[in-house]
């Protein structure tokens, strides 16, 4: 390894990986979680005015995460973990006392928080937990509870009978609860409302047992804001107080996500080519804007004197919270990240589109980073999820990767965001392991007829499904094809990882697999790249992280008996201080230099 190419690291993990931002309620200001300046994420605030540089709100060595913003904007409701095992326990930092953490729940819990507001009364705290009421012990289901800081009561508000993300939202006034439930199907979400007694408990909207509705309170606190999937797409609209359903923008756009600005303002985030562009509606007119930039994404989250603060992301611009001018469309840095680095821009690569046709005649899309000079081989990096995407956005590892000589290619496999609803959905036909894998194969075909990379030098990587299709790859294709894969946190023995992961999970592998094992014990085992090891014949690298709750460490064990049984030769890295990913920059340094040393062996043989 080149010490250009040593020190290129150390400057690209120089660079604050912001996360998780959030707007007051007022507007007025912003909070988000900066990774890469300690050995976890810390909590950073700053007025969207620009007035003030950032300030730093905790300093642990533990990552720690804005969950949401106190009634009175003076403080956040935030969260904390030990080592990656995603067992949350929740705080409140006051801005006016940074660095003081005081608990709101309990320690070390053996069950999986989700949310966490304050009430307008300071004393009461709404959040998710798959915890029984009567015993306390781990459930599937998330019930939503109100905790009284005082006393310590805990009260059920609402007992969904399922597990899955269940995420409750007070509104402004704090007499109502918004959350989801999945009861009547795995693949759907219907939205329910609770008041702040739990004694009246009622779905308000419901597209079908097996669609999924988002749904986000407006700020007036009675109406909702929400998209649902419906037959057209994923469709966008209000529902009034008394019941009535207002579609927006038509009724014809396919969002990928509504939410409302601190001003009311309907944020519609649609899906175009995997990029991300913004529709402002007002709910009340129907008017409609656009905010567009000319490369990668921008996210507004409020609207301020002369346009709108917000997230943009692109290959070459780490992800920065910046306010943006849409007369002129000038954008600078609300968090002054260009002082806190020496890298620019012109030392990174751009992300291009790259588009093949896989096995079925579907087009298929990805995003492309040429090596500098000429290229030792390529680097496939599959995203996770599967409801996620690649974007064009700032990755160290890509850039690392590209510096180390390697092409990198992110596939936007079917099941991907990004695409629209009938897109994302095309997944569940096969189920896991399906058609969604050979979409990744012919990309790699793409890759070679295009002259990307020769036979021998493809290699395969990614987290979490990242790392299961990872996994699918190194089984099911010749080193000529694939010579190398690095699965990390990826699922091995489907059925396994369908026990052993967190409980409230599970609904998810259902949905993707059509019922759980028992039901279709077939497909769970024909899709469990475990039953394949004895036909790998390339390189294998396994990366895990030892405190993962959702891809267990079970997976691993399972795996490397049936590698040693079959005598297949593997190399492991593994993380102690690690859950689902490898995010603590002192790792992420000895994961990207181990892989890019791993994929140069892998093609020295070529």
């Amino acid at each position: 390894m080149s010490g250009a190419a040593e020190g290129f690291l150390e400057e690209l993990l120089s660079v604050p990986g912001l996360s998780h931002p959030l707007v007051s309620p007022d507007g007025g200001r912003a909070a988000w979680s900066w990774s890469r300046l300690g050995p976890a994420a810390d909590v950073f605030f700053a007025p969207l005015d620009g007035s003030r540089p950032p300030a730093r709100l905790t300093e642990t060595p533990e990552d720690t995460f804005p969950v949401s913003w106190t009634p009175d904007g003076e403080g956040l409701v935030v969260r904390q973990d030990r080592g990656g095992d995603e067992r949350a326990r929740l705080f409140l930092v006051r801005l006016r006392r940074p660095g003081e953490m005081e608990p709101l729940t309990d320690p070390e819990p053996d069950f999986y928080v989700r949310g966490g507001q304050l009430h307008p009364n300071g004393r009461w705290l709404v959040y998710g937990a798959n915890a029984d009421p009567e015993t306390g012990e781990e459930i599937e289901p998330t019930v939503v509870y109100r905790r009284d800081l005082r006393t310590g009561e805990l009260r059920a508000l609402a007992r969904p009978r399922r597990g899955g993300p269940c995420r409750p939202e007070l509104n402004r006034q704090g007499d109502l609860v918004l959350y989801q439930r999945h009861d009547e199907h795995p693949a759907g979400q219907q939205i329910w409302v609770v008041d702040i007694e739990g004694a009246e408990d009622r779905k308000v909207l419901d597209f079908g047992p097996a669609s999924k509705v988002e749904a986000t309170w407006l700020p007036d606190g009675r109406r909702i804001l929400f998209a649902a999937e419906t037959e057209r797409g994923r469709r966008p609209g209000v529902l009034e107080p008394g019941g009535e359903v207002r579609w927006l923008a038509g009724g014809e756009r396919d969002v990928e996500r509504a939410f409302a600005a601190p001003d009311g303002t309907a944020v519609l985030l649609e899906a175009a080519g995997g990029r991300t562009r913004a529709l402002l509606v007002d709910p009340d007119s129907g008017e409609e804007g656009r905010l567009e930039t000319p490369r990668g994404s921008f996210v507004p989250l409020a609207r301020t004197g002369d346009g709108w603060a917000g997230v943009y992301r692109e290959a070459r611009s780490p992800a920065d919270l910046v306010a943006l001018d849409p007369r002129r469309g000038a954008m600078r840095s609300l968090t002054r990240l260009p002082e806190r680095t020496r890298l620019r821009p012109a030392r990174l690569v751009p992300a291009e589109d790259f588009c093949w046709r896989s096995v079925d005649g579907l087009a298929v899309h990805g995003w492309l980073y040429r090596a500098p000079g000429r290229a030792k081989g390529a680097v496939v990096l599959v995203h996770g999820g599967p409801t996620s995407r690649s974007e064009d956005r700032f990755d160290p590892q890509i850039q690392y990767l590209l510096r180390r000589g390697f092409n990198v290619l992110c596939p936007n496999y079917r099941g991907s965001t990004g695409y629209g609803l009938e897109f994302q959905e095309k997944i569940k036909e096969d189920g896991w392991g399906g058609r969604e894998q050979e979409d990744i194969r012919t990309g790699i075909e793409a890759l070679l007829r295009a002259g990307l990379a020769g036979p021998g030098r493809v290699g395969v990587t990614g987290a979490s499904y990242g790392g299961y299709s990872a996994w699918c790859a190194i089984t099911r294709y010749p080193p000529e094809l694939v010579a190398a894969a690095a699965p990390i946190c990826g699922m091995t023995d489907l059925a396994l990882d369908y026990r052993t992961t967190r409980p409230d999970l599970r609904p998810y592998s259902e949905e993707m697999l059509g019922g759980p094992p028992e039901k279709v014990p077939e497909r769970y085992r024909e899709r469990s790249p475990i039953n394949f090891v004895g036909n790998i014949r390339g390189r294998l690298l396994i990366v895990q992280g030892l405190r993962d709750p959702n891809v267990s460490p079970e997976n691993l064990r399972a795996v490397l008996r049936e590698l040693e049984r079959h005598r297949i030769p593997y190399e492991l890295l593994a993380f102690e201080n690690e859950g689902h990913g490898v995010l603590r920059p002192e790792n992420q340094r000895t994961l990207y230099r181990r892989l890019a040393a791993f994929f140069e062996r892998a093609f020295d043989g070529a």
